[in-house]
């Protein structure tokens, strides 16, 4: 069936309509998956005060909110870790279709479930349970377009795929404003209508299972050998397994240290702008609440179209300048946004849009892995190979938002704790850049059966 259809007519980008499908439903799959673990980190400022009978708004809700923002944070990229490394095997055993379909069903369920969390620990819980979910669509969706796309246009299929994350983002930003700012102002409980949202990947993962097959590249392999994740170790992987890990832990550990305190610093912004103009004597103000989630959006956009822009420049980039030059733009360019953003002397509002140069740098980055992990391994090694080297550095990534959560809740002003900390997180990129010497070069190469 599917041999048939990549014989019929080509298309727009040489690709036929049955591979723009490959493509599509591996989209909806990672977009979802973003959307999905997203939530949590826009809903925190109401929900993680709520949980532990904080009153909102005051010193401590703040405090607490910057604390568990990164223990839930770090929880889910542990469990993120966790799917993908066996998710990734799985997708080489049972196959991507099945996986992507068990993995957004997964993370789609343990989603919905946070809605109904009576204290912190069951929330915690439905999170781990998504997370596992979400660390193992990325490997199934990421290994199906590799293998199902014509050689030429891998980059540029892979690039496309990861479009998908800021389109999920946009897509947490937009129902988080319209359900907390618009319908549902109560502070208290309008979360918990966000969290229900997340049932929408079930449906779109029902979509999948009924027009998309396993990629024959991967059949005509899979009952021949076996993938072991011992095997990443051996002489004849051991540096692509290096090299990927290293270019994901870098990207992973600066982008959720950043990402996951945006709602808290763009609600702190306009917590201390509402202030100084409520006693400035301004009328005709909105509410706190509304300001909050106003500036929220601002600042989630920018880097969300920051992140988008960059995605898409990572195929000129890569085709252009090579991988390893490609990841040095990238990473420098973070490094210097990062402490520019963080460092300078700059108005509330303006610091909001400083996240577009942080996205067109820090988030445009991860536009590469989607083809550059997969053109590592071999087909059969394809899921756990590039399955392992990006969702290890999750582990360590992990790090990142409980340190800088746990030393920004320390500092006697919450907001301007986590500014200096966030600041640091731009040395992260420089260290990334001392590893390009592991970097293997992939520009020119086919994919490996």
């Amino acid at each position: 069936m599917e041999a048939a259809l990549l014989t019929t007519r080509r298309t727009f980008w040489d690709m036929n309509a049955y591979q723009w499908s490959v493509i599509l439903a591996a989209w909806l799959g990672w977009g979802f998956d973003i959307f999905d673990s997203l939530l949590m980190n826009y809903v925190a400022p109401n929900a993680v005060p709520t949980l532990l009978g904080i009153p909102l708004g005051t010193p401590a809700a703040q405090s607490a909110t910057l604390w568990w923002t990164g223990v839930l944070t770090s929880v889910l990229l542990i469990g993120w870790c966790a799917g993908g490394v066996i998710f990734g095997k799985v997708a080489d055993r049972i196959g991507r279709t099945k996986t992507l379909l068990l993995t957004m069903m997964l993370y789609a369920i343990g989603t919905a479930a946070c809605s109904l969390a009576p204290n912190i620990w069951v929330l915690v819980l439905c999170r781990i349970v998504s997370s596992l979910g979400i660390g193992g669509e990325w490997a199934a969706g990421a290994a199906m377009v590799a293998e199902v796309v014509p050689e030429k246009r891998r980059v540029e299929a892979g690039a496309l795929l990861y479009t998908a994350s800021p389109a999920g983002l946009f897509l947490a930003t937009f129902v988080t404003y319209q359900v907390t700012g618009v319908y549902f102002t109560d502070a208290a409980t309008s979360w918990r209508y966000v969290f229900l949202f997340g049932l929408i990947p079930a449906a779109a993962a029902l979509v999948v299972r009924l027009f998309i097959k396993e990629p024959e590249r991967w059949k005509a392999v899979a009952k021949e050998h076996r993938a072991r994740i011992s095997e990443l170790f051996t002489p004849k992987y051991r540096a692509l397994t290096i090299s990927g890990f290293c270019m994901a832990v870098t990207a992973l550990i600066t982008w959720w240290s950043c990402n996951a305190f945006i709602s808290v610093v763009a609600k702190g912004l306009a917590q201390r702008e509402w202030q100084a103009l409520t006693a400035a004597g301004v009328a005709a103000l909105p509410s706190m609440e509304v300001m909050g989630q106003e500036w929220v959006k601002t600042a989630t956009n920018m880097f969300n179209l920051g992140g988008l822009i960059a995605t898409l420049l990572t195929i000129p980039a890569a085709k252009g300048l090579g991988r390893r030059n490609m990841f040095l733009v990238y990473f420098a360019g973070s490094a210097i946004a990062l402490m520019a953003a963080f460092g300078l002397d700059l108005a509330p509002h303006t610091r909001l849009y400083m996240y577009f140069p942080i996205g067109l740098t820090t988030y445009g980055i991860f536009g590469s892995f989607t083809f550059y992990l997969p053109e590592l391994f071999p087909t059969r090694l394809r899921g756990t190979g590039a399955g392992f080297t990006y969702n290890i550095g999750r582990l360590f990534a992990a790090f990142g938002p409980f340190l800088v959560g746990s030393i920004a809740a320390s500092g006697a002003n919450a907001l301007d704790s986590a500014i200096r900390v966030l600041f640091w997180v731009g040395a992260v990129p420089i260290l990334g850049l001392l590893t390009l010497p592991l970097v293997i070069e992939t520009k020119g190469r086919e994919l490996e059966d």
